[in-house]
């Protein structure tokens, strides 16, 4: 039987960090809902989000503010591409729209240089 390949849509290396973030978005009924979480994975164009209670409606648009040691490290504006509702860990993947080089520069690279740096303490804590 022949196997249907499967498509990886990833432009890039997603890399394991925990920034801190904000999440607004307005349900169908008009609620203004403000979240709050953290990263559980960050990509070049995107991010798999970790929030305590409420998730965005899939293909709906996030206020996406990610929290940083001295504050507010980057907003940006992100759909909605799927949901789990895991009960014990609910999160939402994030696609930005737009301020994709800014995302890249100030996260991305940032969660591939906080990884590596939490991959060498690991090493040196195996002794």
């Amino acid at each position: 039987m022949p196997q249907s390949p499967v498509t990886d849509n990833r432009t890039g290396p997603r890399y394991v960090h925990a920034f801190p973030i904000r999440a607004e978005w307005d349900t169908s009924d008009g609620v203004h809902v403000v979240a709050e979480g953290e990263t559980d994975n960050v990509g070049p164009e995107g991010t798999l989000i970790h929030l305590q209670r409420e998730l965005p409606p899939v293909g709906g648009r996030v206020n996406l503010l990610v929290l940083g040691d001295s504050g507010e490290k980057l907003s940006v504006v992100a759909e909605v591409l799927r949901i789990e509702r895991n009960p014990g860990h609910p999160q939402a993947a994030l696609q930005v729209l737009g301020e994709t080089d800014e995302w890249r520069g100030l996260v991305w690279e940032e969660a591939a240089i906080k990884m590596a740096e939490a991959d060498e303490d690991y090493d040196d804590d195996d002794f």
